[in-house]
């Protein structure tokens, strides 16, 4: 279960002199400022059962690794491996974002290609699921599961 806070100035909920939500004028207002009031909003969500998450089984994957003594060595140095590589292609962008005209045509095609992978794989349902089944199936070839 995940759970949200949020302070929200009052005209977020009022449309001309009448409120939209006639349940929020019953939340507790505390004054901030002089003339300021903000209600206090709590969102819960609730769901299906995470550990069908993918993030929560790569977490168990890791630590399966990790608890092998053979394997600590190997996952030191990938995660050393992706230190570097995050610190090199940070560099490399640095370098490319000073070349005139180079950035601006990256963009360029930055936008394309978000647009493109927007339509191709987030806008429709069936979509949306074959995205998921790929990287489902890329996360168990590269977990060797």
């Amino acid at each position: 279960m995940a759970s949200i806070t949020a302070n929200l100035v009052p005209p977020l909920f009022v449309q001309g002199r009448k409120p939209l939500f006639n349940t929020l004028q019953k939340l507790p207002v505390s004054p901030i400022k002089e003339r300021q009031y903000r209600a206090a909003l709590v969102v819960k969500a609730t769901g299906e059962n995470s550990e069908s998450s993918t993030s929560l089984t790569v977490f168990k994957s890791v630590q399966n690794v990790w608890d092998n003594n053979e394997d600590r060595l190997g996952l030191i140095g990938l995660g050393f491996a992706a230190v570097a590589a995050l610190w090199a292609s940070a560099n490399l962008i640095t370098a490319i974002d000073k070349l005139p005209l180079i950035p601006n045509a990256l963009e360029f095609v930055g936008i394309l290609f978000s647009t493109w992978f927007v339509y191709r794989y987030l806008l429709f349902k069936p979509d949306r699921e074959e995205l998921f089944q790929i990287i489902d199936k890329s996360l168990s070839d590269v977990l060797g599961q």
